[in-house]
């Protein structure tokens, strides 16, 4: 790319998707000249096993000027794999879209129409969802809960295809967290945001990453990340289960007196303890949860590992002559440190060994 700053950035996270990336290249980069804007894309390769970052490669020597490649050592996630793109971009405009071809490259515009129209976040939410049964109800659930729990209004949070200007996305990097939902935490950021209907294809090639077990992780994380509402609910409960236990020993005292002891109160006694027990491991689980996320955040280690970041422009721009300056600067003051420590060693053990024979002679 030329020194001219791109107006848009199109962030893409890729994860073991060679089946679907030659189709990609095919209809992104035809879709965003049509814009007649100045671009760049940015893929990041989530740790991918296949041959997903060749392919990568081989783009960016068809199109140096716009592709960059951002190579994960491993498997990080979809949303630290965005974040990284987010960390590189140059552009005003900020797009973020998955390779699944899902939602359709040619949708930009419409994002674009709306960021001009001075809107500082723009979701998109799939029109004619083409998904299993299961995952439309989980999405359905997630996104009432999700308004009812958190506040956090978007129509469809599951959409990937989504525009962002570039003050909202320096204001997401800032945070520096661990976890984090990128849509939500732009959203909560935004002064006003919209969204727009978008198309939605069922998946033709590759398989998703996404199972039950996944997307329900996701959403306890999501919750657990944007509300109390988990600790708030145990709590909640604790105090009803604690009245009604009230109200049952009561009961109980008032049955013996009257009816004398009763052997069948034994099991209705246990049926007490396991549903008490049962509250208490679930509400350790909570706090656990709440307690692993302060871990995650306090031990400060790296969100993500970049292998290789891969723009031509960068491996093109000669360093400026004040850095490279400046970095002979601190070398020699490394060098002059370590002569000094040097020959501090070499004072000390010289004074050694004067004591040593002074302490010899003495005892002669």
């Amino acid at each position: 790319m030329s020194d001219h700053k791109p107006y848009l950035s199109v962030v893409i996270p890729i994860y073991n998707e060679e089946e679907v990336l030659p189709t990609l290249f095919k209809r992104l980069f035809p879709a965003l000249d049509k814009t007649g804007k100045s671009y760049e894309v940015i893929f990041t390769n989530d740790g991918s096993k296949d041959k997903s970052i060749e392919l990568l490669k081989e783009m960016q020597d068809e199109r140096p000027a716009e592709v960059k490649i951002i190579d994960f050592n491993r498997n990080f996630g979809q949303h630290m794999a965005i974040m990284a793109g987010f960390e590189h971009v140059s552009g005003d405009v900020i797009v973020t879209m998955d390779a699944d071809l899902q939602n359709y490259p040619e949708d930009i515009p419409l994002l674009l129409e709306k960021i001009e129209a001075g809107h500082d976040v723009v979701g998109g939410y799939r029109m004619d969802r083409q998904d299993k049964k299961w995952r439309l109800f989980v999405s359905k659930l997630h996104n009432s809960l999700r308004l009812k729990l958190t506040g956090v209004d978007m129509v469809d949070e599951g959409c990937m295809l989504r525009a962002y200007t570039r003050e909202v996305i320096d204001r997401v990097v800032a945070t520096g967290e661990n976890s984090t939902f990128l849509p939500a935490l732009a959203h909560s950021f935004s002064s006003n945001p919209t969204d727009v209907g978008v198309r939605h294809a069922a998946r033709e090639e590759g398989t998703s990453s996404y199972n039950l077990y996944k997307l329900i992780r996701y959403n306890f994380d999501f919750f657990a990340n944007f509300s109390k509402a988990p600790l708030e609910f145990f709590t909640m409960s604790g105090f009803i289960v604690a009245f009604i236990s009230i109200l049952l020993f009561v009961y109980l005292i008032v049955k013996r007196v009257i009816f004398g002891p009763d052997a069948d109160g034994v099991f209705t006694l246990f049926a007490v303890a396991y549903f008490l027990i049962g509250m208490l491991l679930m509400g350790l689980g909570i706090v656990g949860e709440y307690i692993g996320r302060i871990y995650e955040e306090v031990r400060k280690r790296p969100r993500f590992i970049v292998r290789e970041y891969l723009d031509t422009d960068q491996q093109k721009k000669p360093k400026p002559a004040k850095y490279i300056k400046d970095l002979e600067d601190s070398l020699d003051t490394e060098e002059a440190a370590d002569k000094t420590a040097q020959k501090t060693t070499i004072k000390d053990k010289d004074s050694k060994e004067k004591e040593e024979n002074t302490k010899k002679k003495d005892k002669e």
